[in-house]
């Protein structure tokens, strides 16, 4: 991405070093109902949440609450709160300059396809853990967006595990990340995550578990429509680089992976071919009407 010109956005809250707020609580999402698990069933829990970026505590029984669904792409556990290393801040400045690019997008897109307003989020960003308007949060959790506050948090050693972890590296891939997250903030404003919410309380577990898919699948869609509109400074390859990121985070290939079976009924985010499907229709069409997942007869 050509992203020297580009300017820095002023909604970036930088909290690396501070140590966060301390775990507790779950987030809102998907309730998983009743019922004990067992053992094996715990960990298997604890892996699907952290390749697929849930929190923990909500697969194993947290409230979906009125804040409505917190989205995240999954951390790895074991990473602690650090000051920022000395030097140039490269992910800082990246970071904000790829979130100026989706509140120059989303204000002009959102009124002309919409007729609302675009409402600048917050992007929080920290180390290890910290407290959102959603429950508290660390590493593990994955940058997520939090419908009550607002707010998308991210801990940018994420872009590391992109690359190493799920093989998909390159700053157009991270740019996807953030684009992705700011997508649940545009449901946000249009409304759907409260729809979502709500419906998800009234549903079984499978039932809520494919509206999260077309929620996400929709994020996806609108990540895409934010690469139209940023052709100009793509470079070769940019794109691919997105499409190895969506496959990559494919709930079928995510499951393949840590437990070697794949249960469909438990999918969150969709497969790698529709991840892939729904962020090349949004970079095709540029439109908020064809990333109607909810009403879509396939996905």
């Amino acid at each position: 991405m050509r992203l020297d010109d580009e300017r820095e956005s002023s909604n970036v809250e930088d909290d690396r070093g501070s140590g966060g707020g301390g775990g507790g609580g779950g987030f809102g999402g998907l309730p998983f109902g009743g019922g004990g698990l067992s053992l094996g069933g715990i960990i298997i829990v604890g892996i699907i949440a952290l390749v697929f970026g849930i929190n923990p505590l909500t697969l194993l029984g947290g409230g979906s609450g009125s804040s409505g669904p917190t989205q995240q792409i999954g951390q790895p556990q074991d990473q602690v709160a650090q000051a920022p290393a000395a030097g140039p801040d490269t992910s800082g400045h990246f970071v904000r300059k790829v979130l100026a690019t989706t509140e120059d997008t989303w204000a002009k897109l959102l009124p002309e396809q919409t007729g609302k307003a675009y409402v600048n989020p917050r992007l929080v960003l920290f180390t290890g853990q910290t407290q959102s308007g959603c429950g508290g949060a660390t590493a593990a959790s994955g940058p997520f967006y939090c419908p009550a506050d607002r707010k998308v948090y991210l801990d940018t050693a994420f872009f590391d595990e992109l690359s190493s972890r799920f093989g998909a590296p390159g700053d157009f891939a991270q740019a996807y990340v953030i684009a992705h997250e700011i997508g649940h903030h545009v449901q946000n404003l249009l409304g759907t995550s409260d729809q979502v919410s709500t419906a998800q309380q009234r549903a079984s577990r499978s039932q809520g578990n494919a509206l999260s898919v077309r929620l996400e699948l929709q994020a996806d869609c609108f990540a895409g429509i934010w690469g139209k509109a940023n052709a100009a400074i793509l470079d070769p390859g940019d794109v691919d680089e997105a499409m190895r990121a969506a496959t990559a985070i494919g709930d079928d290939r995510l499951q393949q992976q840590a437990q070697g079976t794949v249960v469909p009924d438990s999918f969150t985010h969709g497969t790698s071919a529709q991840r892939v499907r729904w962020l090349k229709r949004g970079l095709e069409s540029g439109q908020i009407s064809d990333c109607d997942t909810f009403n879509a007869s396939s996905l």
